[in-house]
């Protein structure tokens, strides 16, 4: 394939031990089992250059928080031999706390972002504690100067980063969520940051409980599954079940290799 690409999923956090009522907004009420939720940023790589899909958090927002940093994802990229200061494009899914930290950290980097993201996340939605919870006023605040400092890109529903490498809106959990699709040598795999958290909630038609338009979640997870073309060439963005089923990709980081094939797979 012309425009294959190396995807690569580093996971840097976790959060243990969520009851389902925590990932589902329906749970099954006969269903009890605790499960994990990790935190990931993803490295896309492949004709001369990397790009990074989120940025993370950082010790302070943790320790706020209550979640188990394992390390800086800066440190991740640096164990996997990818400096935070060679990125040069970044695609920031969604301005929550967990996905648009460490924005200071990427001295040479341009910045792609959703117009309605950046929109919702200074807007009149923030007036309301249960919409702006997600977010963090200094990560928001980071990326306006970004924006002063013409360093972000922005796009209107579909965009592209490079060839092979495009920006889609999804909205549901944020009002600019963006998902990204990837050409690779199993063909398109797309990287559904939290348009879905784990497999189930698209699989089961079952949002996570942090939504902003059910609707668009539900669209969006049409528009996924088309953009994908299989179930498995779709990747969560907090289920554990990732790194179980990838192969792992060197011993210096914790990273897990999506443009390979999954040892299991989610059609029966």
């Amino acid at each position: 394939m012309e425009n294959a690409y190396e995807i690569y999923a580093l996971r840097y956090a976790t959060m243990a031990a969520r009851t389902p009522h925590m990932n589902y907004l329906s749970p099954d009420p006969h269903e009890t089992t605790a499960s994990d939720l990790d935190y990931f940023v993803w490295l896309i790589r492949g004709h001369g250059r990397d790009i990074l899909v989120d940025t993370g958090f950082n010790a302070v927002e943790a320790g706020l928080r209550n979640r188990k940093l394992t390390l800086n994802p800066v440190d991740a990229l640096a164990r996997f031999g990818v400096g935070a200061d060679s990125i040069r494009d970044i695609v920031v899914t969604h301005l929550h706390y967990d996905h648009a930290g460490n924005l200071d950290l990427f001295p040479n980097a341009r910045f792609h972002l959703q117009d309605r993201e950046m929109s919702f996340a200074t807007g009149r939605c923030m007036c309301f504690s249960g919409l702006r919870h997600p977010f963090s006023v200094e990560h928001v605040t980071q990326m306006v100067r970004h924006v002063f400092s013409e360093r972000v890109t922005f796009h209107s529903d579909e965009g592209e980063v490079a060839p092979g490498v495009t920006l889609h809106r999804v909205g549901g959990h944020s009002d600019g969520l963006q998902v990204v699709r990837v050409e690779t040598a199993r063909g398109p795999v797309v990287l559904a940051s939290d348009a879905a958290h784990f497999y189930g909630n698209m699989h089961r038609r079952n949002p996570f409980p942090i939504v902003y338009n059910i609707g668009d979640m539900y669209e969006g997870w049409l528009t996924v599954e088309r953009l994908a073309g299989h179930p498995d060439r779709v990747i969560p963005g907090h289920d554990p079940l990732v790194t179980e089923i990838y192969p792992a990709a060197g011993d210096k980081a914790d990273a897990f290799a999506l443009h390979l094939k999954p040892s299991r797979s989610f059609v029966k």
